[in-house]
């Protein structure tokens, strides 16, 4: 079943975080932070919809990162639910797709929750001074192939937000798998 992000609540601040992360070290959000924003972005290893675009999502963070925006990709589903998205399973995608960022497991859920993150992917996009400016999706191509004509909407919506410090007026929310939580105790 396909979920849709809400729309951009521009100039929301950021929550920070303390997540461990595949290469073994722990991540705060300053530890991430570019000179021109940061894109936070929740995805799992198993959703089709991250699958189809993860290719392509690295290629655009590189971009991203050589032009002053950090990145980092933030895992919140529960691993009972989906075991493809074990933290062992994680190195080995993070290390398979050539990440140039964190990938970071959210144990507890709880950055997801302060996020009110939703989907896989569910892309955050702040300015340098961690306001909000992005909440869309990576591009049109949902979980087939991208076009040669398929526009890259992140990729220029952060542009745009580390050019100018304000993200796109109309964006269109990213569709994707939800999150998997965790059964209340």
């Amino acid at each position: 079943m396909s979920i849709s992000t809400q729309i951009c609540n521009f100039g929301w601040i950021a929550p920070d975080f303390l997540l461990p992360a595949t290469d073994g070290k722990t991540y705060t959000l300053a530890d991430v932070r570019g000179p021109n924003g940061v894109l936070v972005m929740f995805i799992c290893n198993h959703c089709p919809y991250v699958k189809e675009v993860i290719g392509r999502l690295v290629a655009n963070v590189v971009t991203l990162q050589s032009e002053g925006t950090g990145a980092i990709a933030i895992m919140s589903n529960d691993p009972e639910i989906t075991p493809d998205d074990s933290f062992d399973k994680m190195k080995i995608f993070a290390s398979k797709n050539s990440f140039t960022f964190p990938y970071v497991i959210d144990q507890t859920q709880q950055v997801a929750r302060a996020y009110d993150a939703i989907c896989t992917p569910d892309f955050f996009g702040f300015n340098s001074d961690l306001e909000l400016q992005y909440r869309g999706r990576f591009d049109d191509s949902g979980r087939k192939p991208a076009l040669s004509e398929t526009r890259r909407e992140l990729l220029d919506a952060m542009r745009l937000v580390a050019r100018t410090g304000v993200g796109p007026s109309e964006q269109i929310p990213s569709m994707g798998c939800s999150i998997k939580w965790r059964q209340a105790a």
